[in-house]
């Protein structure tokens, strides 16, 4: 894994998501690209910040709940995004020190800096591949995940605001399928994706355009078409729900659903 060819394949005139997402949780790895792109979208959807912060939440009661609750100890995160506070590993090896967690992002810079993603436990291990969910058996015969992780047995795969990103002509729910049909009985799928359930037509029509004008290519689904994901899992309750109200840990005053206009389950695969 070399961070220096890393940083020369990153390319400042293009928006990224994870960039994107850097810019909303409040960090300092994104460039003017992606500021205007995550400000183009926060036009019509003044509180994508909001957003960006209830799913990194969610992504944390979810690990929690899987390490703690359900005893998984095998992760892949795909679009893992830059690392932050409360990453995957941290959260799992926090619970159960034994954990192993394999991170897969796209974007070089999250390359430059997966050294913070590697920080594992000396009881754990952790690994990261510079691979796209659009090529799942890239992901699923890589050396590195293989040494990691043992498919055999059961994994958490997370796939957290990351499908909203795959229009439909990238063929998402076949692709979601070779990762899950890879993975052992008794393994989990973890997602979170931005819906139109609460959005009018008015909405709609704004983020259409701006997302249009972002450069960043997205597709709203509602919670019909998010559920295909599960097709054939048990979904743990409360099943599929906005990610705010999935498993609050205690009560605190909640957005209301249509200000993070986000969906979230966690599934068990038989």
């Amino acid at each position: 894994m070399n961070s220096d060819s890393a940083s020369e394949r990153v390319d400042t005139t293009k928006p990224h998501p994870a960039r994107r997402y850097d810019y909303w949780l409040g960090g300092k790895d994104n460039f003017p690209a992606d500021r205007e792109s995550a400000d183009a979208v926060a036009e019509a959807f003044p509180t994508v910040q909001l957003a960006a912060v209830e799913n990194r939440n969610f992504l944390r009661r979810a690990v929690a709940y899987l390490t703690g609750e359900a005893g998984i100890r095998q992760f892949l995160d795909i679009g893992t995004g830059l690392p932050t506070a409360g990453n995957v590993h941290e959260i799992a090896q926090g619970i159960a020190p034994e954990s192993r967690i394999v991170y897969v992002d796209n974007d070089p810079i999250v390359l430059v800096h997966a050294r913070h993603l590697l920080d594992s436990s000396s009881e754990g291990r952790t690994a990261y591949l510079d691979a796209d969910l659009r090529d799942p058996k890239h992901i699923l015969d890589h050396p590195d995940l293989r040494s990691t992780i043992d498919l055999s047995r059961p994994v958490a795969l997370m796939v957290v605001a990351v499908a909203h990103f795959m229009t439909d002509d990238q063929h998402p729910y076949e692709l979601m399928r070779t990762l899950t049909d890879a993975l052992a009985p008794g393994s989990y799928l973890v997602m979170s994706h931005a819906t139109n359930d609460y959005m009018d037509e008015h909405d709609l029509e704004r983020s259409a355009e701006a997302n249009t004008r972002s450069g960043v290519p997205f597709r709203l689904r509602s919670s019909t078409e998010f559920a295909q994901f599960f097709d054939g899992f048990t979904l743990v309750p409360p099943g599929i729900t906005a990610v705010t109200l999935w498993r609050p840990e205690e009560y605190r005053p909640h957005p209301r659903p249509e200000a993070v206009s986000m969906l979230g389950a966690v599934a068990r695969i038989p």
